[in-house]
């Protein structure tokens, strides 16, 4: 298997999020997940990160026991939230989001199962104050503020914690999805 096919795979199982099928609308607050399935998907606003931001980021996926990386160039303001994900020096996929609606280019060759939502998601569960991520959640959520991170949780069900072990550095633990992303953000302002 070519290393392009491997990491694609991995980062398709690591990345499918909440939905088994793809979505065609995009509502602007966490979507409902049934009990017992992944996190809820955030489309929190641009202007609720309250700065703009423009870094490179190389995200690090672990799952069943193997890691990958790619790269992502995200830029936030007011207006929009851009993200690039970038695969053995090549565009996998661009995001656009305004806060009303999402807008992704994939290349061909990334499997539809890769879900740019599910990353954006990831990255505003991580960066956005908690007070933006509090109030998107649905129903039976909760964000809980713990030493060096936040936590997730459905009712009493621990499902993603978040840490924050140094200023460049965010790992998140999707413990019902089974994977565990660490984000190495460089030029952060």
């Amino acid at each position: 298997m070519t290393w392009k096919a491997w990491c694609t795979l991995l980062l398709a199982a690591a990345l499918a999020g909440c939905a088994a099928t793809p979505r065609t609308s995009l509502p602007k607050a966490a979507d409902d997940c049934a009990p017992d399935q992944a996190a809820p998907v955030f489309r929190l606003s641009p202007a609720s990160l309250g700065k703009d931001l423009a870094v490179q980021q190389q995200l690090s996926v672990t799952t069943r026991g193997q890691t990958q990386r790619v790269d992502v160039l995200l830029e936030v303001d007011a207006a929009a939230v851009r993200l690039a994900l970038v695969a053995m020096g090549q565009t996998a996929a661009r995001l656009e989001w305004d806060g009303q609606k999402l807008s992704e280019t994939r290349a061909p060759w990334l499997p539809a199962v890769v879900s740019g939502e599910r990353i954006l998601s990831d990255l505003q569960l991580a960066m956005w104050p908690e007070a933006a991520v509090r109030a998107a959640l649905p129903p039976g959520w909760f964000l809980d503020t713990v030493a060096g991170g936040r936590v997730l949780r459905q009712a009493t069900d621990p499902v993603v914690a978040v840490t924050y072990p140094s200023a460049s550095r965010i790992e998140i633990d999707q413990r019902r999805d089974q994977y565990h992303l660490v984000v190495d953000t460089r030029g952060l302002p």
